[in-house]
């Protein structure tokens, strides 16, 4: 299979470290510390020294008890188009959404605006596509959230266009300024710099943060459903109790890492399933996992056809009708986690997708759960497949020829029976499935399960 490339080009990457209070960053990209407190302060320059910017912000407070959010911004443009209007209104966006979000939280919350990259085309994007170089700055540079800011259409899994999404598991965040422009079948109405699309832009900044620390839409205030008003001049603020509930999660998103080896991360993301799994379970519960064979016709076709042999051969009814019950259970278990950690491994599903010192514990918990929606994928394959042979067995298959097989000591084949041999021949379609068709669509599998479908 050919591996879906990433929506950007592979960049040179960021070298952060985090050391005592003092980040930088050495991308050429712009630094910007905000709290609730300040009023100025300082940036960096290109080349990594410090100067004065008179629209950053640095009087924050660095005391022992008062949490710090990194956050990242990724510019994402298409070809041609004017990088420097869109790298102003993704630093202004950014800007204006975590003043109102350092207020909620009463964290000091410090943006890192990297260097424009372009994409290879300005046709419409899944929130998925960005996940790789996403997940890439997050636990190189290391970012805690990340904000992915694009000129092209963002398009849900209906293929409805929108102004943004969220992952809460992920931690990122894509806003597309297309909707923001433009409205749907027009021409261009608004202009990048106008005080309309500002605020709006960061009101839909702070709506989607909302959303990645656990806030819905009937929450309230700024999580109320997005849409554009024109003559909107400031971010709506948080209701009360959505406050609380954001500092209690803000404290909590400076997290545990591990180190690279391999017996030291497996156990890391047993830990971290162990200590989240409300997480994984709800995220498991909203990406409809089961179903996602029906969107993958090659694995599908690649269970399904050889079983459409097997069912009529002598030799598989015999080794189903002779299985054990338990036998038939375990082996049915077995091959569908076989099937699903060879998906994840041979299609590269986990994150991030190149070597990286470090990994975060959210970004295990998206592992984690990448893992669990294969897993019910192929469950759902081996259900689907199981039917199917059901159905031969029940409507199509002759039911007299099995008493002519001189195999059989007993020529009476009883339900039980018929589903035991069904179950065992969609466990055969299963790993078939696996190894010949896998999954040729990276992108809906990511976006299925990681992604709100509204803003």
């Amino acid at each position: 299979m050919d591996e879906a490339p990433s929506a950007f080009p592979r960049s040179s990457g960021h070298d952060r470290t985090r050391s005592g209070g003092d980040d930088r960053t050495r991308s050429g990209g712009v630094e910007t510390d905000v709290d609730p407190d300040a009023s100025r302060g300082t940036g960096a320059t290109g080349d990594g020294t410090e100067r004065s910017d008179s629209s950053t912000a640095d009087d924050r407070r660095d005391g022992a008890d008062t949490p710090r959010i990194d956050v990242g911004v990724l510019i994402a443009h298409s070809p041609g188009a004017a990088v420097e209007p869109l790298r102003s209104f993704a630093q202004r966006t950014a800007r204006d959404g975590v003043d109102e979000l350092a207020a909620a939280t009463d964290a000091g919350w410090r943006v890192h605006c990297a260097e424009p990259d372009p994409l290879a085309d300005a046709a419409p994007r899944r929130p998925s596509e960005f996940l790789d170089e996403a997940a890439l700055h997050m636990v190189k540079c290391p970012y805690d959230l990340v904000v992915v800011v694009t000129d092209v259409p963002l398009t849900t899994r209906e293929e409805r266009s929108v102004e943004g999404l969220a992952s809460p598991l992920a931690r990122v965040v894509v806003v597309s300024t297309r909707r923001l422009l433009r409205r749907p079948g027009r021409e261009t109405v608004r202009a990048l710099d106008s005080a309309a699309v500002r605020w709006n832009a960061a009101t839909l900044l702070v709506h989607l943060l909302g959303h990645v620390f656990g806030a819905d839409h009937g929450d309230g205030g700024v999580m109320a459903p997005f849409s554009f008003d024109p003559d909107r001049r400031r971010v709506p603020p948080f209701d009360a109790d959505v406050t609380r509930h954001l500092r209690t999660i803000a404290a909590r998103i400076p997290e545990a890492d591990a180190s690279r080896g391999r017996l030291r991360r497996l156990a890391f993301h047993a830990s971290s399933l162990v200590r989240n799994p409300r997480t994984v379970v709800s995220t498991l519960l909203q990406s409809r996992a089961p179903l996602l064979p029906f969107s993958l016709p090659r694995l599908s076709t690649a269970a399904v056809t050889p079983t459409l042999i097997l069912v009529f051969s002598a030799e598989a009814w015999d080794v189903g009708l002779n299985l054990t019950n338990r036998t038939a259970a375990l082996f049915a278990v077995g091959s569908v986690l076989a099937a699903a950690l060879h998906l994840l491994y041979v299609q590269r599903l986990s994150f991030p997708r190149e070597r990286s010192q470090v990994i975060t514990e959210h970004m295990v918990l998206v592992n984690v759960t990448v893992f669990f929606i294969l897993v019910a994928a192929m469950a759902g394959l081996f259900v689907l497949v199981g039917s199917i042979m059901l159905l031969i067995e029940l409507a199509v298959f002759p039911p007299n020829l099995m008493t002519n097989w001189p195999s059989l000591e007993d020529p009476t084949v009883g339900l039980v029976d018929l589903v035991r041999v069904g179950g065992f021949i969609s466990t055969l379609g299963v790993l078939s499935g696996a190894l010949a068709g896998g999954i040729e669509n990276r992108m809906a599998l990511r976006h299925l399960a990681l992604f709100r479908d509204r803003p």
